[in-house]
């Protein structure tokens, strides 16, 4: 299977959870997107995945990633790329090593896939 359709069976698994599915970006989330643009978005994902997902051993495993407060926290809980557990439990990634820099690009991939999907919505909406 190609990345692509990986990322669309994960993408129609993630659908299928019912707390998955009930994230979305709020309009604070949405302007701050557009204001910033999605090259800064993307690195504050890579950031953001470095310092608190990438590394072996995480003191708050399962309690890191906060429920609002940017656009890339929503993406992360919706395409449950949040935590060591979820990144397990969904992407088969495990627990108790650094994360190479392939898987975290994979997981930045993730959460920006969500992300334009979320502004593609919008843009259908207007």
């Amino acid at each position: 299977m190609d990345y692509q359709s990986q990322l669309t069976a994960l993408f129609d698994r993630l659908s299928r959870s019912k707390f998955r599915s009930s994230f979305s970006l709020k309009e604070k989330d949405r302007t701050y997107i557009k204001e910033k643009g999605l090259e800064v978005i993307r690195s504050h994902a890579c950031d953001f995945v470095s310092k608190r997902l990438a590394p072996a051993v995480i003191p708050n495993d399962g309690k890191q990633t906060p429920m609002r407060g940017h656009p890339v926290f929503i993406a992360q809980h919706a395409t449950a790329t949040c935590c060591r557990g979820c990144l397990y439990k969904w992407h088969r990634i495990p627990a108790g090593s650094q994360l190479t820099q392939d898987q975290q690009d994979y997981v930045v991939d993730v959460i920006m896939t969500w992300i334009k999907r979320q502004i593609k919505d919008e843009r259908l909406d207007d």
